[in-house]
């Protein structure tokens, strides 16, 4: 018998959830890639599958956001967004704490949730999960572009039909027409084509490695040997950044857990959570979000209590210090912060009083009341030594979970890491809502042209590179050249290039209007080769050589 479909609230966005079995604890299941709960009835397989499961734990399934049967959007989910859609269907279903099981995508999200609510996670368990989803040469296992560009192409051209490349996916069952045919109507129903490539594009842009190593509950980690689509590679590198984590290699190809030797990955979690410790467990630290603040003032003016306090409660945050022109608030997510660093920004602003401020990442006791440690007050005096007035710095860690949704991120510096001093990158934040209108269509280009939006953000998410081009921007947007060349010509009146750099002078002629960078600084990071090529560009779009405005402020 299916399980009756409910739904929940999570935020405005409705969620649907089925709950089953008898076991004493409970099981969340978050899917890969895209879902239907109601479909997954249609697969024998996983049906046997997730009823044997049942017998030692409650299962929890839910569609996420975009996907299946919950409400469809447009825009693309961040990870944080995603794990409000699992508090939510906890909540509805009065599950306290519970095993979360991800599989493939979904393992992400499921790591990022038990390192920022340890305390609503009995254990994780994963099968087929990556850290990042594109190559670098330290994460050399995660697809390049030209690969993902391959996977873009089959969606826009194929999406739903027998020219999917399913086989890949789940090998054992490449002759069994019967599978395959519901796995094509699985991923059909799961999500419309441009939701499909919207969601990949996300899982493009994931990267957990650096809260890996903030994990602390019980956590299994299963893959096959010769999975194609995640390398058992990965599987090894997660494994080692989560301290006393195990895992699993079993024998095989199937992406799919519930294809294959699925008798043995049962097996393996029923005696996994035979032997978890008592439910009743409390962590004491989790995964938090630190903002920092100051004024840069010779000046007698001094904060404020209330000047702050507004904005970090609203947005609910803790303030663990602060003295007349500084302080330091602590935050479940980097969102939350972020969005109380921007107000307190413009607050500032309004008042003529330069301000500045930091955000990173940490572990937290869950009330905040711990003092600052070495490694806070190395973050911090490094961030301040380098923060210029009225402007947000973020470490990549945090760019990595938000990047490309809700905020605009700029490459502006980088520190070394406490300790390992390695470098991380820091990002200049904006809010994106209120700097697109100023800074994405102010043009004349029709802002309701859905594909000019998808082609203005990959624009506005490479400023910083000055080798993006046409060819990258026809590999992000997912279509041909000849189609990419047509299409801004009709809504622009300019070709690709063009348009790449109207949008490169534009935003850095609103920089120099606005920010303290020099010339230099802005030229290369909105992506000029250098400063000569800039201010050459510069004058010839609007007359006049950026020291002119810079100098006329």
């Amino acid at each position: 018998m299916i399980p009756k479909i409910q739904y929940t609230k999570s935020g405005n966005l409705n969620i649907a959830y089925q709950v089953f079995g008898s076991g004493p604890i409970d099981l969340v299941y978050i899917p890969g890639w895209v879902s239907n709960i109601d479909w997954m009835w249609a697969c024998p397989e996983l049906v046997d599958f997730f009823q044997e499961l049942s017998k030692v734990v409650r299962i929890i399934l839910f569609d996420k956001r975009g996907t299946g049967l919950s409400d469809r959007i447009v825009e693309l989910s961040t990870l944080e967004e995603r794990m409000e859609d699992i508090k939510a269907v906890m909540d509805a279903t009065n599950s306290k704490k519970a095993i979360l099981f991800g599989h493939s995508e979904g393992g992400s999200v499921s790591a990022l949730f038990s390192a920022t609510y340890p305390n609503r996670v009995i254990a994780l368990m994963t099968f087929g999960i990556f850290a990042k989803r594109r190559y670098s040469e330290d994460y050399p296992w995660a697809p390049t572009d030209e690969e993902r560009q391959k996977v873009y192409d089959m969606i826009e051209n194929d999406w739903g039909s027998g020219e999917m490349n399913l086989e890949t996916l789940v090998p054992s069952k490449a002759n069994d027409r019967k599978f395959m045919g519901w796995l094509a109507s699985y991923f059909r129903s799961g999500a419309s084509p441009r939701a499909a490539l919207k969601l990949t594009k996300m899982n493009t842009q994931v990267n957990i490695i650096d809260i890996l190593s903030y994990i602390k509950v019980p956590t299994l980690l299963m893959q096959r040997t010769n999975d194609i689509d995640v390398k058992i590679e990965e599987g090894k590198f997660i494994a080692e950044r989560i301290k006393g984590s195990k895992f699993v290699e079993f024998d095989g190809d199937d992406h799919l857990f519930w294809a294959g030797n699925t008798r043995e990955v049962l097996d393996e979690m029923k005696t996994f959570i035979y032997k978890l410790p008592p439910s009743d467990e409390v962590h004491k630290k989790r995964l938090s979000t630190i903002l920092f603040g100051q004024i840069i003032t010779a000046s007698n003016f001094s904060i404020k209590p209330q000047m702050i306090e507004e904005f970090i409660l609203q947005n609910e945050g803790n303030i663990i210090s602060k003295d007349k022109k500084f302080f330091i608030a602590a935050f479940e997510v980097p969102s939350k912060a972020i969005y109380s660093g921007i107000k307190m920004l413009n607050d500032f602003k309004s008042k003529e009083i330069p301000f500045s401020a930091g955000i990173y990442m940490k572990d937290s006791i869950k009330n905040y009341n711990e003092p600052t440690s070495t490694r806070d007050d190395y973050m911090i005096a490094s961030i301040l030594s380098l923060i210029k007035p009225n402007k947000i710095l973020v470490t990549q860690a945090i760019k990595h979970l938000l990047s490309g949704v809700v905020f605009n991120f700029s490459k502006d510096t980088s520190i070394l890491t406490y300790k390992t001093h390695e470098i991380c990158k820091l990002y200049s934040v904006t809010d994106k809502a209120n700097t697109e209108v100023k800074t994405s269509f102010p043009y004349g280009f029709s802002k309701y042209d859905s594909f000019l939006e998808d082609v203005l953000k990959i624009i506005d998410e490479h400023l910083d590179n000055n080798s993006f081009g046409v060819e990258m921007l026809t590999r992000e947007t997912g279509v041909s050249e000849r189609k990419l060349q047509r299409r801004i010509k009709e809504t622009t009146s300019k070709s690709p290039s063009q348009l790449i750099m109207f949008i490169r002078l534009n935003r850095a002629r609103t920089a120099l209007l606005e920010n303290n960078d020099t010339v230099a600084e802005i030229a290369f990071k909105f992506g000029f080769s250098s400063p000569s090529y800039f201010s050459k560009c510069f004058k010839k779009e609007f007359g006049i050589r950026p020291t002119e405005v810079f100098s006329s402020k």
